[in-house]
């Protein structure tokens, strides 16, 4: 679970690299998921993006599983 500290500018999470909660920077990134050129714009999706901030460690989740 995300939290929010307010002597740190930023998000803390748990990280599985460190082991440890750590500053994490996140954000959405819209992905296209098909190779075919043709249908590329119909195949884009949404994924959480969080990158510890401590060791570098940087991990997706597709947030819509329709």
């Amino acid at each position: 679970m995300a939290t929010t500290d307010d002597s740190i500018d930023g998000l803390t999470e748990h990280c599985d690299h460190c082991g440890t909660e750590t500053l994490h920077k996140v954000s959405v990134q819209i992905i296209t998921e098909s190779s075919k050129q043709e249908n590329a714009q119909f195949s884009r999706e949404p994924y959480r993006v969080k990158e510890c901030q401590t060791c570098g460690d940087r991990s997706s989740q597709r947030m819509n599983n329709a």
